[in-house]
């Protein structure tokens, strides 16, 4: 008599919510690696064929940056340029967002200020840049005002239109249950112009890092600016590409945290991305 008898199939344990939330967020890691790998690569081969004078590759630039990091010379400029970008970057944010907060509260202060904001922010910041420097000398005040400048005006804007984009519904329900002014700023329209301070903050620290680099090619007596033109008269190219590359790592880092800090404040948002 034949074996009727079903062979009974292994059960396939189920994944885990952490476990698919792992795997989510690797996929995303994955493809960003994925991607720096292969322009390393194509960087590299192509680097290789071409005239060092002109253009260098990756391995290059890391000899390169090892030299500098043991010499001490990086560390030195790259820690004067960072003083100058916490100086601007922090006085446009202790500015910005109380300035924009105000203007979006009191309009006769929006109209008094609006068409000057407007002016300073679409003219371009470069052809003042001389003019600042005769007027605060070639130290770290100067290229402090130059940041600041350059990263006012997005955390100005950005924090304006967020306060501004609040629902008035939502304002309406608040003051009908007799919020305070000050609960209305701290639980509703702080938070939901979050966002768009957030987004002015990241477009700050771009233009704050132009903004550095200008500013040190016209004093160039220090900083990392000093490092590109003093490498780039040389004729040095990989170690031109130390600072360069350096201020791609800085942007990006500076960028993810203030995104970090952004899903702690508000994870709220981070949940709608998601979804």
């Amino acid at each position: 008599m034949a074996d009727t008898t079903i062979p009974q199939q292994s059960a396939q344990p189920t994944a885990t919510p952490a476990a698919r939330a792992r795997r989510a967020d690797f996929a995303p890691t994955a493809i960003r690696l994925g991607s720096l790998a292969l322009v390393l690569i194509v960087w590299e081969i192509y680097g290789r064929s071409v005239n060092p004078i002109l253009f260098t590759y990756p391995t290059a630039v890391a000899q390169a940056f090892v030299e500098l990091t043991r010499s001490g010379e990086l560390w030195q400029y790259l820690q004067q340029s960072l003083v100058v970008l916490l100086y601007g970057f922090t006085s446009a944010v202790i500015v910005g967002i109380p300035l924009a907060v105000a203007m979006a509260r009191f309009k006769w202060l929006d109209y008094a200020l609006d068409i000057y904001i407007n002016a300073l922010y679409s003219m371009p910041m470069v052809a003042v840049v001389p003019l600042l420097v005769l007027w605060f000398g070639f130290d770290v005040k100067a290229k402090s005002v130059v940041v600041f400048l350059f990263c006012l005006f997005p955390i100005l804007i950005s924090t304006y239109q967020g306060v501004k984009s609040v629902d008035p519904r939502l304002l309406e329900v608040a003051r009908s249950f007799r919020s305070t002014e000050l609960q209305l700023w701290r639980d509703l329209v702080i938070p939901s112009a979050l966002p768009f301070i957030v987004s002015g903050l990241r477009l700050a620290i771009g233009r704050g890092l132009i903004g550095l680099v200008i500013s040190e090619f016209y004093t160039s007596i220090a900083g990392l600016g000093y490092m590109i033109v003093k490498y780039a008269n040389s004729f040095q190219t990989e170690k031109l590409f130390v600072p360069v590359v350096l201020l791609m790592v800085m942007g990006v880092a500076l960028m993810e945290a203030l995104k970090y800090l952004q899903n702690r404040m508000a994870p709220w948002l981070r949940q709608t991305d998601e979804e």
